[in-house]
């Protein structure tokens, strides 16, 4: 494997004719840890119109393409070959950044269709991943959603959010924004293979105290669930990040779509060869049959007995913790298209 990624090979880009096929014995992890290349974008806009009912909001903004994390189950490793990437270690190594983001939000809100709905940051890769404590593009975008009282949860796996607690708990006192801390697994030494460079399990525990007790909204979303692999956590998850601050648990299936099936059966290969045929077989059963599921309301929860079992457990657990006892929120009745409001001008 190679140090600090989530996979050590680069699955084919479905949108190329030709394929790299590496010569016998020749392994990239030989060639020792790839640097991260920045790549600036000049892109067109910067919020985009989610249409699934599986997600809680219509809207999201992606600061980035690509992500440093190295989650090696993450959907958003097929959208990566739109960009003329692999989705492999591509995925991680070649990061898109739209630098301009933050004007782009302002022309957005600025124009007259907009009304001031409530835009998830991310809705595809983190926008906490670790180029941005450099770059600072996802605090310039909470910057503007604050002036104009635009409400935005964001969902991330890095403790990074909590630099930006000034702003959020101001939002938060007006009801205009939530956290989602995305835990796999309380269990670090597992974390340290499958998502290399996210927070560690214990900065990720104390980021939901700190949110907290700033009066920040804040919940976890337990994703995925990888039967036989983190699936047993379920009970011991809810109690933890109870315990840390946290009213709602939340959790996904994994899924396999596109090239993630490759990297991650390649992943289990090299890590859990003695349980690979289980838990693709269990990930099966929550499909239809298929390792891959693009489905909606069934691709994020699944379906069929194993499924259902998870389901009754987080029912339970949840319940017994005290957790999910009202949804989050957001309020949209405060949004100025000037940024004006409760200036008295």
């Amino acid at each position: 494997m190679i140090k600090g990624r989530g996979t050590s090979i680069n699955s084919h880009n479905r949108f190329d004719k030709n394929q790299y096929v590496p010569d016998e014995g020749e392994r990239l992890e030989d060639a020792g840890v790839p640097s991260t290349k920045i790549i600036e974008i000049n892109a067109k806009s910067i919020v985009n119109q989610v249409n699934s009912p599986d997600v809680p909001l219509s809207w999201s903004m992606n600061p980035y393409q690509g992500c440093e994390h190295g989650c090696t189950y993450c959907y958003a490793r097929e959208t990566h070959q739109y960009w003329g990437y692999s989705g492999g270690v591509d995925f991680e190594n070649v990061i898109l950044v739209k630098k301009d983001a933050a004007s782009l939000l302002k022309k957005k809100f600025q124009s007259p269709s907009w009304k001031g709905e409530g835009i998830m940051l991310s809705g595809n890769t983190d926008c906490y991943q670790p180029i941005e404590r450099k770059l600072k593009i996802t605090r310039g975008l909470l910057e503007v959603c604050r002036t104009h009282k635009n409400p935005v949860g964001i969902i991330t796996k890095n403790s990074l959010v909590t630099r930006d607690i000034d702003i959020l708990q101001e939002m938060a006192k007006d009801q205009l924004t939530y956290v989602v801390l995305s835990i796999t697994s309380l269990d670090d030494s597992l974390r340290r293979i499958l998502e290399p460079r996210t927070a560690s399990v214990k900065s990720k525990l104390q980021t939901i105290e700190k949110l907290s007790e700033a009066g920040i909204p804040v919940g976890v979303m337990m994703a995925p669930i990888i039967p036989a692999l983190n699936s047993h956590e379920i009970m011991d998850m809810a109690n933890t990040v109870s315990r840390a601050g946290a009213t709602v648990l939340r959790h996904t299936i994994v899924r396999l779509n596109g090239c993630v099936e490759e990297l991650f059966s390649d992943w289990l290969e090299r890590h859990f060869p003695d349980r690979k045929k289980k838990i693709l077989m269990h990930i099966a059963d929550c499909h239809g049959g298929s390792l891959q599921d693009s489905r909606f309301k069934t691709r994020m929860s699944g379906e069929g007995n194993y499924a259902n079992m998870i389901k009754q457990q987080f029912k339970i657990a949840t319940k017994k913790y005290n957790l999910n006892n009202e949804r989050f929120s957001l309020n949209e009745t405060l949004f100025s298209k000037t940024g004006q409001l409760g200036l008295g001008l």
